[in-house]
């Protein structure tokens, strides 16, 4: 068993998914990775840029079963399409069907993954230009060529559309962290800056992006701590402050919140010591018929 100083560093995502999917007799996945990283800087001043913001949080689609809080994964809830929303409400996104951290979050705020109401506050106080009429959702997608050649490009026109000068990305599960990361390299590639905020950080490093804001928080809460108004927009200003300071690619900036001073709860992700064969068998089982409620 590890010790609390022996776990008080990032969860090793690709690792853990690869142990505990291979415990399900999964093949090992082979995350994305690129040596050269595209770098594109901010063209203007910030507080004369229009930002605009891409999430992998799913619209509510009340037929589709549970999407509450805590609730269990749902492949019913998935999308596969790229989609907009304004930004001028609260649109009902939710992250039900993505593999955010279970043990330790609930997903009942919204804004511990769509910083929404910070994004506006940085409007109202000069701190941006303007915020995008309308956001975007990026399917997550195992499928890495389905991101480039056909998800990415999408996020591309539909930014370019609305004349943003700079994106805000905002990953929630593993898997999300690597889509944003390919949708950030495309949005750079067409000469518009990024920052990816997200809690999974070897994921999107071995990917390589240009600017990636670190929280080091149970995945789900890349926008900042449930509830806290104030770790949320302190987790705002440093994404935009890496997008003004950042001068070269792969610039990484580490939060300074902590979920708990103690980090034990970094053990518990996919750790297969804590379930029995029959437990494992039954987890495929519903991992599977949820694959199939996805696939219909």
């Amino acid at each position: 068993m590890d010790s609390a100083a022996d776990l008080d560093e990032p969860i090793p995502y690709r690792a853990r998914t690869r142990a505990y999917y291979g415990a399900l007799g999964y093949p090992p996945y082979r995350w994305a990775h690129f040596g050269d990283v595209p770098f594109a800087p901010l063209r203007k001043p910030l507080a004369e840029a229009c930002l605009a913001l891409v999430t992998t949080a799913a619209p509510y689609q009340p037929d589709r079963g549970d999407q509450g809080p805590g609730a269990p994964y749902n492949g019913a809830a998935k999308f596969f399409s790229v989609y907009s929303a304004p930004t001028d409400a609260d649109p009902d996104l939710r992250i039900a069907h993505i593999a955010y951290d279970r043990d330790h979050t609930r997903a009942e705020d919204p804004g511990t993954w769509l910083p929404l109401a910070p994004l506006r506050a940085a409007a109202e106080a000069g701190r941006i230009g303007r915020l995008a009429s309308r956001l975007h959702g990026l399917p997550t997608n195992r499928s890495q060529r389905v991101t480039i050649e056909t998800d990415a490009p999408e996020i591309v026109r539909r930014v370019r559309a609305d004349g943003a000068d700079a994106v805000i990305l905002v990953a929630n599960c593993p898997v999300c962290h690597q889509s944003l990361a390919l949708a950030a390299r495309a949005l750079e590639e067409a000469g518009i800056a990024t920052v990816l905020m997200g809690c999974a950080k070897d994921v999107v490093e071995h990917c390589g992006v240009p600017r990636f804001l670190f929280s080091d928080f149970p995945l789900g809460n890349a926008a900042g701590r449930p509830h806290d108004r104030g770790s949320q927009s302190a987790t705002l200003e440093l994404a935009l402050a890496l997008l003004e300071s950042a001068v070269a690619p792969r610039t990484t900036v580490q939060s300074p919140q902590r979920w708990s001073a103690d980090p034990t709860w970094k053990a518990d992700y996919a750790s297969l010591h804590r379930l029995s064969g029959e437990e494992i068998a039954r987890r495929r089982a519903d991992f599977e018929a949820e694959k199939r409620k996805a696939r219909s």
